[in-house]
């Protein structure tokens, strides 16, 4: 028994010293982690990504959170009586729709930061409207009028170093306003994209509910684990790459070619995927990078 319980210590004190040279290596660095898909529904796996993160910031990271909370919203729209509607994958947004999608991303982030300060790590709840943070202008959908919905034309980080540097974690509402100071809904995906340019992260993590990118998407044993900005482009034209995981490899390449070091895309529906993509020599998910970086996995 004693040898056994002896055991299950060294795998413990085994995974510590696994995740050694990457706590050294990303240590005050910025991590921008889009918060969503059934991660956000599910109240167990909720509980675990946050705390997820706020380990992340107490072994030294600088974590901001981008939620989304699009399912929230179709609830509330219906639960009114209206009529979800998308184009294109993107939701149409008219004055009541706007209205509803700011109160729901309110709630959402206001119930994030008490899950992180149930475990003692301050956090505070921010808008994209609040400080200016998110500038947009309207968004068209092929030429198509989709409403209130925005296309981010600035972001002022300031906000969000100064959170960082007084020790909170920034937890963003994609909401913005326009130069009328319109509201205006934000895709969460363009929202964490433009946040981790502007503060050139060293790290954008998607939660989806998928496990990542595959080389054939009907063969989950062909998941990618590493895949460079040339490769992803390849599979695009290929057309091995599509639907809605399109518009997020954009995102990806986009931000990497704009300062971000690695991106990765997790499914969220995996306890604890953050850390094992971060932390572990193989990961879980899929690490996209320059074509010029090093090797992301450090080789055992």
């Amino acid at each position: 028994m004693l040898e056994k319980e002896m055991e299950k210590f060294q795998e413990k004190a085994e995974v510590l010293i696994e995740a050694l040279p990457y706590i050294q290596k990303f240590n005050r660095r910025i991590i921008v982690v889009k918060y969503g898909g059934s991660a956000m529904v599910d109240d167990e796996l909720k509980k675990n990504v946050i705390k997820d993160v706020t380990l992340l910031k107490l072994v030294g990271f600088k974590p901001i959170i981008v939620h989304g909370g699009g399912k929230e919203i179709s609830k509330w729209v219906a639960m009114s009586g209206k009529e979800p509607k998308f184009v294109n994958g993107l939701r149409v947004t008219d004055e009541d729709t706007m209205e509803i999608a700011e109160m729901v991303l309110g709630k959402v982030s206001k119930q994030l930061v008490s899950l992180v300060e149930e475990i003692g790590v301050k956090a505070i709840s921010i808008s994209g409207k609040d400080g200016k943070l998110l500038t947009c202008k309207k968004k068209y959908s092929n030429g198509e009028d989709i409403g209130y919905v925005g296309e981010i034309t600035n972001v002022d980080a300031k906000i969000l170093y100064d959170l960082i540097e007084n020790d909170y974690l920034p937890i963003v509402s994609p909401i913005g306003m326009d130069e009328s100071f319109h509201s205006y809904n934000i895709n969460a995906d363009d929202a964490a994209c433009a946040i981790a340019k502007e503060v050139k992260a060293e790290k954008l993590a998607f939660l989806t509910d998928i496990e990542g990118v595959y080389t054939n998407p009907s063969d989950p044993n062909t998941l990618i684990s590493e895949l460079r900005i040339s490769e992803a482009k390849k599979l695009m034209d290929k057309g091995n790459i599509g639907g809605g995981m399109l518009p997020k490899i954009n995102n990806c390449i986009d931000a990497i070619e704009n300062g971000v070091s690695r991106v990765h895309i997790l499914d969220g529906r995996i306890l604890h995927c953050l850390l094992l993509e971060i932390f572990t020599n193989k990961g879980i998910g899929t690490a996209i990078l320059n074509d010029e970086d090093e090797k992301f996995y450090i080789e055992k």
